[in-house]
């Protein structure tokens, strides 16, 4: 092991509780060991994950949030004594593993809770909303501190608790703590005065108007989290721990509207000097630990940081913060663990979590102390797979039912959290397999083959594995995506594929009865009918190195090409974007944090955005657009970059029952879709 890293394996306490080293596994929607989004119960699939992580050389493990009142059903934690009894069972292969876990409580959402379509139809027809109630009375589980607008809908508000639910929240963590106690689990962590919860709704000014003992002054505000720990201590015992997810500061300017990185503005929630006390004032409460990061619901990309987010994004704060406690502190957020290393030798921060990297490779930490990192599968800070609900204008959370209760799947990794359908099964039947196309659709598929015992040929029509992602991955600041491009790359070398390169296929026809899978991709879609298209520079020429002028237009505001204005601005380029939808990057797959970081980060800046808004020219030295009534605008600019989107560009399969599209070449669609599908296809062969 990398001498640098030895810090982040030294033991510490929380409390009496010695944790054997610094890396701690911080919870994930969807790796509860009690459910998620339906009947409390113990879950298998999230104590395989646990365990699974344990087993890899962390130190303190934290499944998923456990709500005490389950939005779902309206059940409270503590009545089903049968899954504590299945967690006692349990515990000591956990703790065999030389891991200690502590079991994160939720009070709920609030004000935050994810509001989708159906929801607000269920809230605003008023019998289907009495009907409902059983199943999910979002009366009950949006309330918050005060009246307030939802996250992510303006037809279902918050109400103002009451203080007899209040009270009744504070009875059910006692309650479900003693429990866990019982059951072996060796401490809790309450969430949240963090990331615009509901606890942490009745912290911040912005959102709390009480007038009565919950409401008004320091004290006031913070009731609500200092009555949960002092009722979790008198019913489990002082010696129990109790952890805390903490927001140091909340980045937050209002009501939906975040701060940026190195943004000035006036902060609305929890600043530094609030903090500062804060801190101070829940660790005499009770408090054994914070486990920090920044921001809110509003200012999401702080808690879940998007590719475009700093590294080590919200480490200076939570340093600063550890000078005002005598307890430990853990920094989470994009954290690189030889600068948490640097941290914890310096004693600066005590413990260093990590969450989503965990999903696309368990054995991430154990490859690490064992000097293999070329070998960890890295994150790409996506959120496709585990965090992918999706809001734009007029719309609430575009995110499919099924992806909402089944969260903390992994975009990278096919297998995780959805092993009961995808895992490797050796083939009795060994084939040779044609693959046209060495994209990553293509590498997937023959990575599965390999692992299954087929042996797979990558046919690669140019000089280089990659495919779109080398031009996908290009871009300044996607430095993990070309991580993972490298990782691609060294499978098929150590898994001893074989590659044809510079090997274009026209037909599969040559290939007789031998399975062919087909991963040609995409093409560019080409505005025919705008005039002067031929001067545009398609995306992916102007990723793959392309010049361009000083100013310069992007015609299309979805994903892609929000990600090449952020970046021609990151190179001190003077970015516009046009886009014929009512809002950036409206369409379903990409997280909010991401989104939102975009559409917040062109206003900052100032970057022109024309929305519902059509190209109809192209001149030398401006484009000519059309405004939703029809009004011609025209905007100077020196160069002009398609990002419209993609067409499935495949090879003919029809006369070939041994043949199967794979990707984009299928179907358009995200990193998620071909990786997925790659997987899937291989295990049918």
């Amino acid at each position: 092991m990398d001498k640098q890293l030895e810090p982040l394996f030294t033991p510490w306490k929380i409390g009496n509780c010695e944790i054997k080293n610094r890396i701690v596994l911080t919870s994930m929607g969807g790796t509860d060991l009690f459910g998620w989004m339906e009947n409390n119960h113990f879950d298998k699939d999230g104590a395989k994950f646990i365990l699974e992580v344990a087993k890899n050389n962390a130190g303190l493990v934290l499944p998923g949030c456990q709500p005490v009142y389950n939005p779902m059903f309206g059940q409270w934690l503590h009545t089903n004594k049968k899954m504590y009894q299945d967690l006692k069972k349990w515990m000591p292969e956990l703790h065999k593993t030389g891991a200690k876990l502590f079991v994160q409580l939720t009070a709920g959402f609030g004000r935050s809770f994810t509001i989708s379509e159906m929801m607000e139809k269920l809230y605003e027809n008023k019998a289907l909303r009495t009907i409902s109630k059983p199943v999910m009375d979002l009366d009950k589980i949006t309330a918050s501190a005060s009246p307030s607008p939802n996250r992510w809908s303006d037809k279902v508000p918050s109400r103002a608790m009451t203080k007899e639910e209040i009270q009744e929240f504070i009875d059910s963590f006692a309650k479900c703590a003693k429990l866990l106690q019982e059951a072996g689990v060796d401490g809790v962590e309450i969430h949240a005065v963090h990331e615009g919860y509901l606890l942490d709704q009745f912290t911040l000014k912005y959102v709390n108007h009480r007038t009565d003992e919950y409401g008004g002054s320091f004290e006031n505000r913070y009731r609500f989290p200092v009555e949960i720990v002092k009722a979790i201590k008198e019913a489990c015992g002082k010696d129990f721990p109790v952890s805390l997810r903490y927001s140091v500061v909340s980045k937050t300017k209002g009501f939906r509207r975040g701060a940026l990185p190195g943004e000035e503005f006036e902060e609305a929630g929890r600043d530094m000097e609030e903090s500062e006390r804060a801190a101070k004032y829940l660790q005499d409460a009770g408090y054994d630990m914070l486990n920090c990061d920044n921001g809110t619901y509003d200012a999401w990309y702080w808690a879940h940081p998007p590719i475009y987010m700093p590294e080590n994004c919200n480490l200076e704060y939570v340093e600063h913060i550890r000078k005002f406690v005598d307890i430990p502190v853990v920094c989470a957020g994009r954290m690189d663990p030889r600068v948490a290393a640097e941290s914890i030798r310096e004693g600066k921060i005590d413990g260093a979590g990590f969450a989503r990297q965990f999903l696309a490779d368990p054995e991430w930490v154990t490859k690490m102390m064992n000097g293999r990192e070329e070998e960890i599968r890295p994150c790409i800070l996506c959120h496709n797979g585990c965090f992918n609900m999706a809001h734009y204008k007029g719309v609430p959370n575009d995110q499919d039912l099924y992806d909402s209760l089944h969260l903390s799947r992994c975009a990278l990794n096919a297998e995780m959290m959805q092993w009961d359908k995808h895992y490797i099964k050796k083939t009795n039947n060994p084939l040779s397999v044609a693959i046209v196309g060495g994209g990553i659709g293509g590498m997937e598929a023959a990575r599965i083959l390999k692992l299954r015992g087929h042996d797979p040929v990558i046919f690669e029509k140019s000089d280089k594995l990659g495919g779109t992602f080398i031009a996908a991955s290009a871009e300044s600041y996607k430095g993990k995506l070309r991580d993972l491009l490298e990782w691609y790359r060294r499978q098929m070398k150590e898994l001893e594929i074989e590659v044809k390169y510079n090997y274009e296929v026209k037909t599969i026809e040559k290939f007789g009865d031998v399975p062919v899978i087909v991963a040609t991709g995409s093409t560019p879609m080409i505005l025919r009918k705008v005039k002067g298209h031929e001067k545009m520079i398609e995306a992916c020429d102007y990723l793959l190195g392309k010049p361009v002028g000083e100013k310069v237009a992007v015609i299309g505001g979805g994903l892609t090409g929000c990600e090449i204005a952020y970046e021609l601005y990151l190179q001190g380029k003077k970015p516009i974007v046009v886009e014929m939808k009512n809002d950036l990057v409206p369409q379903k797959g990409v997280c909010l944090a991401n989104s939102s970081y975009l559409r917040e980060y062109f206003q900052w800046k100032k970057v022109p955005v024309y929305l519902e808004t059509t190209l109809a020219e192209v001149q030398d030295n401006q484009i000519v657009c059309l405004d939703k009534n029809g009004k011609a605008i025209e905007i100077e600019c020196d160069s002009v970059i398609s990002a419209v989107g993609y067409l499935p560009t495949p090879l003919s399969v029809s006369s070939s029952k041994k043949a199967y599209l794979v990707g984009d070449c299928n179907k358009v669609g995200n990193l998620r879709s071909v990786i997925w599908n790659a997987y899937e296809v291989a295990m049918k062969i």
